[in-house]
């Protein structure tokens, strides 16, 4: 007897032993997996005694994706930063949007950004950037209602600058250290740990924003209250003058510096490190969130993540924000991560096809600390399931399902999704909530943040 049966198709599991199972089965009870296998087994047991059965026959079956990096706020302003690099796509446009949001603007923008995830797959996220503007009391009542599984990482300043070009972050979104520590507190004790689905983590801003003495305080505060922290690194070529001036290190010795390296830590983008920098990481067991969309758009550069592997750090994967993707679809990012090593390597095989659904599944798992519950399906872990329909023009004939996940598929061919044992999505239907009533809530509330500033998308044709 089971919840929910799953049966036939591929199941990638992503397991112990990365099994890969034909005409395969799951059942689940409660939120738990408590059979793997063959379905000509499992139908003794599960077929008829199940309260849902889903035929997954020309389905691949597999664990939900996790997005390692997230801004959920940047979804209600896709389109608006285009053709700049990393300092006026920030300056010119991204902090005066988000630092003329409202916190129901930030409640929308997630809920939106949500349902894409959904929609392409992910079950589990790292917000890494959430400011006391956004609502971040409203963005956890909006993942409570949805029903993924996410870890809200919130901002943490106590200066108004930036690192590169001695920039200053727009007006509306600074805020004093107090401020930022105090929410964090508040939210850990009201929300970590809520459904088993929501956690709180620090995401302090980056060196020019944090003094060496706050960055020491949230990394004491952290291990006190066994939380994570994440932070963006060696984004830009222009970090490492920076840095070398300011601190006269180098990006990951700094972090060593002030004690932001080891398990509990999520590295943002790390583009430009060096090869001791590397060893560093893998010595430390810091983890590394790669985003290739984001830092090919803005001609950063690309994280050597060949190399990082290679050398035993753990990398998972991340879409980044809607102005630098400008999509939250998982699937798409995992080609373009394949295809982004193969070019600055020179090698088709780089990376692997498996590596990469390692780095959207398991690696993402265990760079949260949720490993031993989510990322792969294995007995006993929680039901973090997607179903992907390959019956399509450009997944036919199946000849395999590894590669044609990596590099045919699209988001758009993930048909249901189950969290913590409960279908969120079924046959392209979110069931949690109204998908058209937030399409037109964050298309009106989008369209009245860009008239608030004043700023204007980049069309170079005319618009009549």
């Amino acid at each position: 007897m089971a919840d929910i049966y799953i049966r036939g198709g591929w199941f990638i599991t992503v397991d112990k032993n990365r099994r890969i199972i034909r005409d395969g089965a799951i059942a689940i009870e409660g939120n738990r997996i408590v059979a793997v296998g063959k379905r000509e087994k499992l139908d003794r047991e599960y077929k008829e005694y199940s309260d849902i059965v889903i035929d997954a026959s020309r389905k691949i079956v597999m664990p939900g994706l996790i997005d390692l990096h997230v801004h959920m706020a940047q979804a209600m302003i896709r389109g608006m930063a285009q053709y700049v690099k990393l300092i006026p796509w920030l300056k010119d446009y991204v902090w005066p949007l988000q630092g003329n949001y409202t916190k129901e603007d930030g409640k929308t923008s997630a809920l939106l950004c949500m349902v894409e995830m959904l929609k392409s797959g992910t079950t589990t996220f790292l917000e890494a950037g959430l400011s006391g503007r956004y609502g971040m009391e409203g963005i956890a009542e909006a993942l409570e209602q949805i029903g993924m599984r996410g870890v809200l990482g919130r901002h943490v300043m106590d200066t108004p600058g930036y690192a590169l070009e001695k920039s200053i972050i727009h007006s509306g979104l600074i805020e004093t250290k107090e401020y930022g520590m105090k929410e964090v507190l508040h939210m850990y004790q009201k929300w970590h740990g809520k459904h088993g689905r929501i956690f709180v983590w620090f995401a302090p801003r980056t060196p020019g924003a944090v003094t060496i003495e706050t960055y020491r305080e949230i990394v004491a505060k952290a291990k006190e209250l066994k939380i994570g922290i994440t932070m963006h690194l060696a984004e830009a070529k222009e970090d490492l003058g920076y840095f070398k001036k300011e601190f006269r290190m180098r990006p990951v010795e700094f972090c060593n510096y002030i004690g932001m390296l080891g398990s509990n830590v999520v590295l943002i983008h790390v583009v430009w490190v060096t090869d001791e920098e590397i060893k560093l990481l893998a010595k430390t067991g810091t983890h590394v969130a790669h985003n290739p969309s984001c830092n090919m758009k803005l001609g950063s550069g690309l994280t050597p993540v060949a190399k990082m592997l290679r050398e035993g750090v753990n990398v998972g994967l991340g879409c980044d924000g809607g102005p630098s993707n400008d999509n939250y679809d998982m699937v798409e990012e995992m080609k373009i991560a394949a295809l982004g090593q193969a070019l600055i390597n020179g090698d088709p095989k780089a990376i692997t096809a498996e590596q990469v659904i390692e780095m959207a599944t398991i690696n993402g798992a265990k760079a949260l600390g949720l490993d031993r519950e989510i990322g792969s399906i294995e007995v006993g872990k929680k039901a973090d399931i997607i179903i992907i329909d390959y019956w399509k023009p450009h997944l036919i004939p199946m000849l395999n399902p590894v590669t044609h996940l990596v590099y045919a598929a699209q988001g758009q061919d993930v048909e249901t999704v189950i969290i913590d044992g409960k279908i969120v999505m079924e046959n392209r239907k979110i069931l949690t909530v109204s998908e058209e009533k937030i399409l037109e809530k964050a298309e009106k509330r989008g369209h009245e943040v860009v008239e608030r500033t004043g700023i204007k998308p980049i069309i170079h044709w005319p618009v009549e």
